[in-house]
């Protein structure tokens, strides 16, 4: 399995998004929310191209994303009702998968989605 690192982008996604679900709907859901993120990072960095990913080539070379609907029952915690986040990622070098953004699934992600060289 690759191990994975998150971006500053991503970090911050992910902070605003555990932030949302708590302050909409409560902290048990916060937790829940953080074991599928947990979980879908963790299928990411095991097949990072696997079935339920999809290039993104037209963002940039070697971006994929993979929606965290996806490892709903990889979760450690009961499952939440409706995800509605997608992971973008690239393999930053052998063994290692750069987490480059978390996004709602309704935002374009030609206007978010940057890689660093």
């Amino acid at each position: 399995m690759a191990r994975y690192r998150l971006s500053p982008a991503a970090r911050a996604d992910i902070a605003a998004v555990l932030r949302n679900s708590e302050t909409l709907h409560g902290v048990d859901a916060r937790v829940r929310y953080r074991a599928l993120l947990s979980a879908a990072l963790r299928r990411i960095a095991a097949d990072p191209k696997g079935r339920s990913t999809v290039d993104h080539g037209e963002l940039f070379a070697g971006v994929r994303s993979f929606h965290i609907r996806h490892s709903r029952n990889d979760s450690l915690e009961p499952p939440v009702g409706r995800p509605v986040h997608v992971i973008f990622y690239r393999v930053f070098e052998p063994g290692l998968i750069e987490i480059v953004r978390v996004l709602h699934d309704r935002m374009e992600p030609g206007r978010h989605v940057e890689v660093e060289s």
